[in-house]
């Protein structure tokens, strides 16, 4: 979890790693940087060194970060998870009351985060420019470099606000170096547009094994989830309505006993690793007689309903020195090998985007059927009927609540995006501010780029 402290660098006044080029059973190549336009050229001239290249967005040192970044911390900030170990920088996130020093929040998130954006940036320029790749194979690596960095812009606008938007590689990094931060509305229609390039050259089949290379179901979902929390409720049903009219075919809904596993027919898009155990799993579960690294609010676990066969499946209890620890349990492998990835999209997040969507536009019932897809697949009834559009929006972020806890910062995005943050955080954490809801920009970013202004209250 720590990151070591030359990756403390203010990554828009420096030029940091280049792409790294890697695939698990091919040489890789790294690109110094900046790399000159003849580099760039040789790389992405065959399909074979191409596809290399995006392989290695995949499997550098960027992505697997941000599977902590955009899942931790988001998580303490809200009422999700909480750290077990007296730690300054964690504390911070779980008081929200986040420094303009806080490591976490420079490296592990915006340090990986505009490495990454960096690297895809290299990436679309070199592909753009390549007039030898075959098409079908130069659309699919723009898509999938497209989506990365729509995924990577999603959260720092969620987090942030307006950010700094780069969008050429390393021959501009002087210019990226002091960019001055975007209005999120226009960081928001980037996302979109990336997502739409995306949707568009992505197939709808997955490239090699357990749905670890992104396709077309892919950025719909993120488009179907950028949408919903920009309020186009009527685009955010219709996107969502794409991938779940691929069910059962392509995608269902297993026991929950079974749906983290590599194989999950609900999975989406999940990130490989080497060894079949998980980001999630190392975290959250423990040894026999330990403490788990990260552990659930007692409000999440007390809110599930008796019957939930999530609470069951999804959630346990260790006691330490008399004291229980409630964990997430959706993965079960923590050490050694296994056979679980780091999913990140499940069918399960299309359902709920498209029940908010259609009770927004108020066909209650339409997202009642929606609602009571994920209940009956939880071992639960259905809703009361005569439920009011009030009354609906409320349940459905209460699914949300219990369905994807520990999850990519779910419930932190939730409460920010619906306003209610500062009812339901407020009223658990004495610390809470309302300018609690955006993260402060790192200090060191403001200090080697004096055009960077600063979030209120910090």
């Amino acid at each position: 979890m720590t990151t070591s402290n030359h990756k403390i660098s203010r990554f828009l006044i420096a030029s940091v790693l280049g792409i790294t080029l890697f695939s698990s059973c091919k040489k890789f190549v790294e690109l110094g940087p900046p790399p000159t336009q003849t580099v760039l050229e040789d790389v992405f001239k065959t399909d074979a060194t191409a596809n290399s290249a995006i392989l290695g967005l995949y499997t550098g040192q960027a992505l697997p970060q941000l599977i902590q970044g955009f899942t931790f911390m988001p998580g303490m900030s809200a009422d999700d998870i909480q750290y077990n170990t007296s730690s300054a920088a964690y504390d911070e996130f779980e008081n929200n009351a986040i420094t303009v020093l806080n490591s976490l929040n420079e490296n592990t998130i915006w340090y990986y985060s505009y490495m990454l954006i960096k690297n895809t940036n290299n990436a679309i320029e070199g592909l753009n420019k390549s007039t030898t790749l075959t098409a079908t194979v130069k659309d699919q690596l723009l898509g999938e470099a497209k989506f990365l960095r729509a995924f990577t812009y999603f959260y720092l606008v969620n987090f942030y606000s307006a950010v700094p938007m780069p969008l050429t590689g390393d021959a501009d990094y002087l210019i990226n170096a002091v960019l001055p931060r975007t209005a999120s509305n226009l960081v928001w229609a980037q996302v979109i547009a990336d997502l739409k390039d995306a949707q568009a050259k992505l197939p709808e089949t997955y490239v090699g094994t357990f749905r670890a290379r992104i396709n077309k179901s892919t950025a719909t979902t993120l488009l179907a989830k950028a949408y919903l929390y920009q309020k186009d409720w009527v685009n955010a049903e219709t996107e969502a309505s794409k991938v779940i009219a691929l069910a059962p075919a392509t995608y269902s809904l297993p026991a929950p006993a079974t749906a983290f596993v590599q194989t999950s027919p609900e999975i989406i898009w999940q990130i490989a690793n080497t060894t079949g155990v998980s980001t999630f799993g190392a975290n959250y579960l423990a040894a026999a007689g330990s403490i788990p690294t990260f552990s659930l609010y007692d409000t999440i676990y007390k809110s599930f309903e008796a019957a939930d066969l999530r609470k069951t499946n999804w959630t346990g209890i260790t006691t330490v020195s008399s004291k229980n620890y409630y964990f997430v349990n959706k993965y079960k492998v923590r050490v050694t090998s296994g056979n679980e990835y780091n999913i990140v999209f499940r069918l399960a997040e299309l359902y709920l985007i498209r029940a908010e969507a259609r009770a927004q536009q108020n066909n209650l019932a339409g997202a009642k059927t929606d609602v009571e897809t994920i209940r009956t697949r939880a071992g639960l009834g259905a809703l009361a009927a005569g439920i009011t559009q009030p009354q609906m929006l409320l349940a459905i972020e209460q699914e949300r609540k219990v369905e994807l806890f520990g999850e990519w910062g779910n419930r932190w995005l939730d409460l920010k995006r619906t306003d209610r943050a500062n009812t339901v955080i407020g009223g658990q954490k004495a610390t809470w501010k309302t300018t609690s809801v955006l993260y402060p920009i790192p200090d060191n970013q403001r200090q080697g780029n004096t055009n960077l202004t600063q979030n209120a209250g910090y």
